[in-house]
């Protein structure tokens, strides 16, 4: 399993980051991104801690370690500044918190991350075709989620990224240890979003194209 998107102490996950990592390993996960969530008033300290974490702890785990950030609620006019922010500081790997049908994120958020470049649009529940499209020609990766309540609009991004060739990838939007899932439990999610044997593959090698992209081969 590779999961891109985790929650740890930082922001409201439940487990500080060494915790997390090792029950991510003892679960077989091969490379887990922590992106706790950020906006102006936190990322420089958020980001900087997880970067520290991960350039200490890398040789200790049996898993790749990819320090990042997920830019939450943020005005869509901020979002380019803090995704460069965010790299600045050392994140290898960028979210952006999508338009979701559970949570009151602002119209407009998918757009500006998409036109932005950010590498994983997360839970983006009420993306248009639209917006698809522009994620393809910027290469912007669009997540399923195992995530509850998120996770309910899987099949409407599946759709639109199959008609259209945008790339997917299957995260955990991880908050507690019970989030965390198998890579069994990964594909019968992608099935559960109307996937097809060939199109699961797909989109597990997209996870690991990001990880060798942002870890310079290693996974």
């Amino acid at each position: 399993m590779i999961d891109l998107h985790t929650h740890s102490l930082f922001s409201d996950g439940e487990l500080v980051p060494s915790e997390l990592v090792r029950r991510a390993a003892v679960m077989g996960y091969r490379a887990i991104a922590i992106t706790d969530h950020v906006d102006i008033s936190n990322i420089e300290v958020v980001v900087s801690r997880i970067v520290a974490f991960a350039e200490k702890a890398k040789d200790e785990f049996s898993l790749e370690i990819i320090p990042g950030a997920e830019i939450t609620h943020a005005p869509p006019s901020m979002i380019p500044m803090l995704i460069q922010r965010a790299r600045e500081l050392g994140a290898r790997l960028v979210v952006v918190h999508g338009e979701t049908i559970v949570e009151p994120v602002i119209e407009g958020t998918n757009r500006a991350a998409i036109e932005a470049c950010v590498d994983i649009l997360a839970h983006p529940g009420l993306i248009t075709a639209e917006d698809v499209q522009s994620a393809v020609h910027k290469g912007v990766a669009l997540e399923i989620t195992a995530r509850k309540g998120h996770s309910l609009s899987n099949g409407h991004v599946a759709r639109l990224a199959t008609k259209y060739g945008a790339q997917m990838v299957i995260n955990t939007d991880a908050h507690s240890p019970t989030d965390l899932i198998t890579y069994d439990f990964a594909y019968q999610v992608l099935r559960g979003a109307g996937l097809q044997e060939g199109q699961i593959k797909e989109v597990f090698k997209n996870s690991e194209d990001i990880v060798k992209k942002t870890s310079g081969g290693r996974i």
